[in-house]
């Protein structure tokens, strides 16, 4: 007696279809899961460089005397250590002057280092004139201001096609003879 041969052969081959099938599919998957991980991490790299385009601009001394030069040179980042700049972040617009106000004098505190240089006097030759430093100081506008920005920088990565964009605000203490030519 022979059994039938054609029922079995045809549930087999569906059933290798089937698991073909589904490689394909963990294949494909495997394949997009790899490209999500590589365009997220190439937008962090893009938002690392514009915030590090952003320090760097505040944190030059000539940013106080004049922004707009400081922030017209592009940025470059090179990430990978190879010498040759990965991304360019740019200060776009202009970083804006919100408010400049001057700092009183009894806002500061003799003993930091920092208000010390808001209390020097000219007529001093530059010395902290204090007698007593725990004595309060007198009140009106000290040597320096207080400036707020809005600070934007935009990094577009040609290689990747990776964009990203970062506002800040920051407060940036300026010398007073500073203050007007810098908040313009």
């Amino acid at each position: 007696p022979r059994r039938p041969r054609g029922p079995a052969l045809l549930v087999v081959m569906v059933m290798l279809l089937l698991l073909a099938w589904m490689g394909l599919s963990a294949f494909r998957m495997t394949g997009q899961h790899s490209q999500v991980v590589g365009n997220t991490q190439s937008r962090v790299l893009a938002t690392a460089a514009a915030q590090r385009a952003i320090e760097q601009t505040i944190s030059s001394d000539q940013f106080a005397r004049d922004p707009g030069a400081v922030a017209a040179s592009p940025i470059t980042t090179d990430v990978d250590g190879d010498g040759t700049p990965d991304l360019t972040a740019t200060l776009d617009p202009r970083p804006r002057c919100a408010r400049v106000r001057p700092i009183k004098t009894a806002e500061l505190d003799v003993r930091r280092s920092g208000d010390r240089v808001c209390l020097q006097s000219s007529d001093a030759g530059g010395l902290l004139m204090v007698e007593r430093p725990a004595a309060v100081v007198a009140s009106g506008d000290s040597l320096c201001a207080a400036s707020e920005w809005d600070i934007s920088a935009r990094v577009e990565d040609a290689r990747t096609g990776a964009a990203a964009a970062v506002q800040q605000g920051i407060g940036i203490r300026v010398a007073q003879a500073d203050a007007d030519s810098c908040c313009k």
